[in-house]
């Protein structure tokens, strides 16, 4: 099968997922795996279990016209008494998003969880209080393309753009973009490198934590996870114009009470534009706090920052 071919599959495997009603909230990966753990889910036992919770199936599970839509979509492995999904399916404000099967050990990972959900809440409430006029707006590390598909779906009139430079990612974004019936354009970048012109609206949730195996999804390098949310903050004052905006949710540990990442973002905005910042959950991730990357940290918070450079 193509690509294209194997795209297709997956947009009809969609669309007959939400035939079937299917519903699924992805959680954090330490309370999937606890969730999995338990003896009464060694196997999948409904559509949710094979697609929400990456469990293997036995043949009786999986309608065969799913199946077979599995297997043109490339999507479906054998293991030892059945098979498994290499893909997740979550809903979101009532759209069908795929992305990575767990556990998300491929470098090449597609994430979706709970970061999506705050992301998006963030998202709906700065549209529903600044009702901004934009043009041209730009999700950066577009993922499994979330951002970029809902805002497509309220800012109909924009060219939106969803970036990445995991070409998993991509692919997965043009599916799901297909599915909302969003209008949106994907392709390669490293931050903003390969995007023409002026922006009105930068959005993004990057990677954030000090990922041993540096996987994209996750690592985001520099002092304690901080150094692609600065670089994004770097490529878009450079980027926006008059009166853009830049919308990032994204994480920082806080040290003996101190947010260093506030502390950098305070210095690269300051005097330039607009800003403000905060706390969207003081506390995610509580189990990176047992590595050797986050022993002198107090914690790591999700936090929202928003800047708007002059009109």
């Amino acid at each position: 099968m193509t690509q294209n071919e194997q795209e297709t599959a997956l947009l009809h495997l969609g669309a007959a997922l939400r035939q079937e009603n299917y519903h699924h909230i992805t959680v954090t990966p330490a309370t999937h795996a606890r969730v999995n753990a338990r003896k009464c889910n060694e196997w999948a036992a409904d559509l949710n279990g094979v697609f929400g919770w990456s469990r293997p199936f036995r043949a009786g599970i999986m309608p065969a016209h799913l199946l077979e839509l599995m297997r043109k979509a490339g999507i479906v492995v054998a293991c030892e008494g059945g098979w498994r999904s290499t893909l997740r399916a979550s809903t979101l404000n009532g759209h069908l998003y795929f992305h990575s099967a767990w556990p998300t050990d491929p470098a090449d990972a597609v994430f979706f969880g709970p970061d999506t959900y705050r992301y998006l809440d963030a998202l709906f409430d700065y549209l529903q209080a600044n009702h901004p006029a934009i043009r041209r707006a730009v999700d950066i590390g577009c993922g499994a393309g979330p951002g970029a598909v809902e805002l497509a779906l309220r800012l109909p009139d924009a060219q939106v753009l969803a970036v990445d430079i995991n070409d998993a990612a991509l692919r997965l974004t043009r599916v799901n973009a297909s599915l909302a019936d969003a209008r949106i354009e994907v392709l390669y970048s490293d931050l903003l490198a390969d995007v023409d012109g002026s922006i009105d609206l930068v959005i993004s949730n990057p990677p954030y934590m000090l990922d041993p195996a540096t996987r994209a999804y996750r690592h985001g390098g520099g002092t304690l996870g901080a150094g692609l949310s600065q670089d994004i903050i770097s490529a878009s004052l450079q980027r926006l114009g008059p009166g853009g905006t830049l919308l990032l949710y994204t994480g920082s540990a806080i040290v003996e009470g101190e947010d260093r990442f506030l502390l950098a973002a305070r210095g690269m905005l300051q005097g330039k534009c607009s800003w403000s910042y905060r706390e969207i959950d003081p506390d995610v991730f509580g189990e990176e706090l047992d590595t050797e990357a986050y022993r002198e940290a107090d914690r790591i918070a999700a936090v929202l920052l928003c800047a708007t450079l002059p009109a």
